[in-house]
């Protein structure tokens, strides 16, 4: 007993030596953390170098832009043929892809061999074999469909200018066809197949390999988006946010980047890192200082980097007693299948001596032990360095997308990922102690790069389909001259009718007059109460006013809240609710006892009958306060005050908010005729000439009519051909069905309303959020419009449009994200021409009234959709330029809203009746 353990001893202490003997013979090897982090932050500059347009064409790194732009998402179907051409074989592949909530991949392939001939021929020898063998493999399996979609898995380098486009950069992995590099490999593709004749295949895409792998894991795990190959080769592909690919147009969305990792180092970046070993192995290459990473990394490499090593160890008299076989001598003899079976856990040692016995030498226990030690760190530092750059490319994936931590999945192929006994395990252990912040998950492609080859053109089918779909979803958006034109005019003959006493009754533009008869000319003067009531909020005012050399306007206000309920009760609950916070605020000014004269913005449509008077015609914007349509409301107000019993006000006027915006705006432009408001509503005032007016007595001088343009549309015909079957719907589920139909086109309450409703309709389409309609998408109103300012800001990345959705509920994808910031953009995009169309038209009319031939015009606006929308001001601005090409129309923004505006006109209103 005491003997077995003596010579377990021995032995143990005998493999101890050995491996540290190894150890100090390849301590360059043998990489820390801290060296494997500097080598991620080093490969983390070369990939910026890559994606920069500046350094790209010098970059080792080539990170070469895929056209991969969307991975599965699960409702991929069809029959599609895949070519996978990367080494001394190649497979053909039918891959049948079915949806119907099964998910089933079925496939059948065949694989052929290259002749060495063939790979050192001409290019035109190597397609024609590529496109004789798949011919062969159609008329094996009966395929004789027309235009049969397929996928090229081609495994080097392409600079690619689009999917099914790919000029070859350079061979790898001892190809060496000549006449290929420099040219097109899927047109070489196309044209072998005409040379053959008699199959009809449409090639829609070129892949690379390791996309290839990405894809094919992509289809089973949907997070997975970063793809891996150490086999022959080495490379990885990641997919990367498009707006940092300077060379490919474009920053909405993602595109897969084929990384070329294996030239890492080919400027010298890791030339602290590469042994003696690395250069004897790189200067015996066909392809000497290219590819250096790839040849410290990969299976082509491995097992001659073992033998170099040996030998060298052997002519020291470190290993085999100092004898060199002529086979140890001998390129090639020792290869990477045989580190593999060196390294297994069992049987290691015995496979050893085996395979150096048919090396012919005669090695001892103890050199069997000191070359499982040499296979171990040479396989050990492959996997710290493929670790370490994929380190990187996580990092980078995690910081894209400005998380704390990520979750993602790495697809992984290649024969020695698949073969070497522990190499998967290492290299999973060591990339999880460099990058702790990111959870990965690496899943081994089971049919390899060809599937993926399939499933490329499966998703670039799916995009195509789909892509037509919300093309023709959103068309109806689009307006073109023709449409807008037509807008124009038909809003220019209800500007007409609404002004006429006979027609007035039945147009759908209201044209009301407002009683304000001129604009402020800077000598108005004093101290005026303002309220604003136009939505959910309630505004009281003390403005003050003063002319001269020191002519300014000061302001002093309150907002209170108007609750869904009060907005929706009673007229005595509205009007009182009203006087309760103007009772507040004058507590809070000390102004009870103070009769200050008032103006009142009431920013719903009113028939006026004098600047104090005005009846209610209709409620907009979400108000339903029964007994007060028909009723004048500044009386509702007095009779209010008088219930309140503890103040007197001077109501001088009452005001619509877009009026109160252009006397704003006008008391600093005297070129200030036209208000727009542009907000949680929409409408128009203008200066009219009195003698149009046939609503109001007299025609001398001008007044302010408040269009009140919300409402056109009303007549069905009037907009026939823009509103879509999304208005419809929106406007069926308004409070004022067959009402404001404009309003609800152009104006912030419905615009976020109306993308909600095609968001539903194009889910139920299976083209959003995975089919999946969620309870929140469910719910009116969830989709407010402050969101479309928010995803359509130019500053914002996908990465936030997915945060905003996230937080009403709707799990997006990158490619949710593009096709919702679409949506929006169309809808606000129509609804910035329609107000341009319409602002067209009250130019144009104010030019023919004043028979000009050019008009000179100012256009106050307010409202938080032209204020906060990144677009919409421009738009409307594009338009109106367009189509009113006899006019010079500048907008104002108003700073200080229709409130100030209130003032004001109670103010002009004092002075005009000789008052102070």
């Amino acid at each position: 007993m005491f003997a077995v353990h003596l010579l377990s001893f021995y032995f143990s202490k005998l493999q101890e030596d050995q491996i540290k003997k190894v150890d100090r013979f390849l301590y360059a090897m043998r990489l820390s953390d801290e060296q494997l982090k500097d080598i991620s932050a080093r490969f983390r500059a070369e990939m910026e170098k890559g994606l920069s347009g500046e350094s790209n064409a010098t970059a080792a790194v080539r990170m070469l832009p895929t056209h991969v732009c969307s991975t599965p998402d699960g409702s991929e179907k069809g029959e599609f043929l895949a070519l996978d051409l990367g080494g001394s074989r190649f497979k053909v592949l039918q891959v049948k892809v079915s949806e119907n909530g099964k998910r089933k991949v079925q496939m059948e392939s065949e694989t052929y061999p290259i002749p060495e001939e063939v790979l050192n021929g001409r290019g035109t020898e190597l397609f024609d074999h590529v496109a004789e063998s798949l011919k062969a493999f159609m008329q094996r399996n009966g395929i004789n469909q027309k235009k049969k979609p397929l996928g090229f898995t081609f495994s080097f380098p392409c600079a690619q200018s689009r999917l099914n486009e790919g000029v070859l950069l350079s061979w790898t992995k001892h190809f060496k066809a000549r006449g290929v590099q420099g040219t097109n490999v899927a047109q070489s593709l196309r044209q072998a197949i005409n040379r053959v004749k008699d199959i009809d295949v449409d090639v829609l895409a070129l892949v690379n390999d390791t996309v290839g792998t990405m894809m094919t894991c992509g289809y089973d795990d949907q997070r997975c988006e970063v793809g891996v190959i150490v086999g022959t080769g080495t490379n990885a592909c990641y997919m990367e946010e498009l707006r940092h690919i300077e060379l490919v147009e474009g920053d909405e969305g993602r595109m897969c980047i084929n990384t070329e990792w294996g030239a890492f180092g080919d400027d010298g970046a890791l030339d602290d890192y590469i042994t003696g070993f690395d250069r004897e192995i790189d200067a015996a290459s066909s392809n000497a200082e290219k590819q250096l990473f790839e040849k410290m990394v990969s299976g082509l490499y491995m097992g001659e980097l073992v033998r170099l090593i040996l030998l060298k160890m052997a002519k020291k008299g470190l290993l085999f007693g100092g004898v060199i076989s002529d086979s140890l001598r001998t390129k090639g003899k020792f290869q990477t299948k045989h580190v593999c079976q060196i390294e297994q856990y069992k049987d290691g040692l015995k496979n050893t001596k085996q395979i150096l016995t048919e090396l012919g030498l005669q090695p001892s226990t103890d050199d069997c032990v000191a070359v499982q030690q040499v296979c171990t760190i040479v396989s050990f530092r492959s996997a710290n360095l493929c670790a370490a750059a994929l380190a990187a490319i996580l990092t980078r994936i995690r910081e894209n997308r400005k998380l704390k931590s990520l979750r993602t999945t790495v697809g992984m192929d290649g024969t020695v990922y698949r073969m070497h006994p522990q190499y998967a395990k290492r290299l999973h252990k060591v990339v999880r102690r460099l990058v702790p912040d990111c959870h990965v998950r690496f899943v081994l492609s089971e049919s390899g790069s060809g599937k993926g080859a399939a499933m490329v053109t499966a998703v670039a089918q799916r995009l195509m389909s789909q892509r037509q779909e919300i093309d023709d979803t959103l068309a109806t958006f689009r307006l073109d001259q023709e449409q807008l034109q037509q807008v124009r005019d038909r809003m220019r003959a209800e500007l007409e009718r609404g002004l006429k006493k006979d027609s007035h009754s039945t147009a759908s533009v209201k044209m009301l007059p407002s009683y304000v008869c001129r604009t402020p000319d800077g000598s108005e003067t004093g101290k005026y109460l303002a309220l604003d009531l136009g939505g959910t909020n309630f505004r009281v005012l003390v403005v003050k006013i003063r002319t001269g050399l020191r002519k300014s306007v000061r302001m002093y206000n309150k907002i209170y809240a108007i609750p869904q309920e009060i907005m929706q009760g009673t007229g005595e609950e509205l009007f009182d609710h009203i006087v309760q916070c103007i009772s507040d605020f004058l507590d809070y000014m000390g102004m009870k006892n103070t009769r200050l004269p008032l103006g009142f913005t009431f920013s719903f449509p009113c028939r006026q009958t004098g600047i104090d008077k005005g009846t209610l015609v209709s409620w907009t914007k979400g108000f339903k306060a029964t007994d007060c349509v028909g009723n004048d409301v500044v009386e509702m107000l007095r009779e209010a005050i008088k219930r309140r019993n503890e103040f007197d006000l001077d109501i001088v006027a009452v005001v619509n908010d877009t009026v109160g915006t252009m006397m704003t705006c006008a008391y600093e432009d005297p070129k200030c005729q036209i208000g727009l408001i542009a907000g949680t509503g929409s409408n128009v005032c203008y200066m009219e000439e009195m003698r149009n007016i046939e609503t109001a007595e007299g025609d001398e001088g001008q007044m302010c009519v408040n269009t009140e343009w919300g409402g056109f549309g009303e007549n069905l015909e009037d907009i026939e051909g823009i509103r879509t079957k999304y208005d419809q719907e929106v406007d069926e589920g308004s409070l004022n069905n067959g009402k404001q139909r404009f309003e609800k086109m152009t104006s912030g309450m419905y615009l976020g309303e109306i993308v909600r409703q095609i968001l539903i309709d194009l889910t139920s389409r299976g083209l959003l959020f995975r089919g999946h309609i969620t309870e929140p998408l469910k719910t009116r109103g969830i989709f407010e419009t402050k969101f479309l300012s928010q995803i359509e800001s130019d500053r914002l990345a996908l990465l936030q449009v997915r945060c905003i959705l996230q937080q009403l509920g709707l799990d997006s994808t990158c490619d949710d994200s593009i096709i919702v910031k679409e949506v929006c953009g169309a809808v606000s995009h129509r609804a910035a021409q329609l107000c341009g169309a319409g602002m067209a038209a009250v130019a144009d009319k104010i030019r023919e009234n004043r028979g000009l031939d050019h008009l000179d015009v100012t256009v106050g606006v307010d409202g938080t959709l032209y204020k906060l929308h990144p677009h919409f001001s421009r738009i409307l601005k594009d338009t109106v330029k367009e189509l009113a090409p006899k006019c010079d129309v500048e907008f104002v923004l108003s700073e200080d809203g229709s409130g100030k505006g209130a003032a004001l006109i109670t103010a002009v209103a004092k002075s005009f009746n000789g008052e102070t």
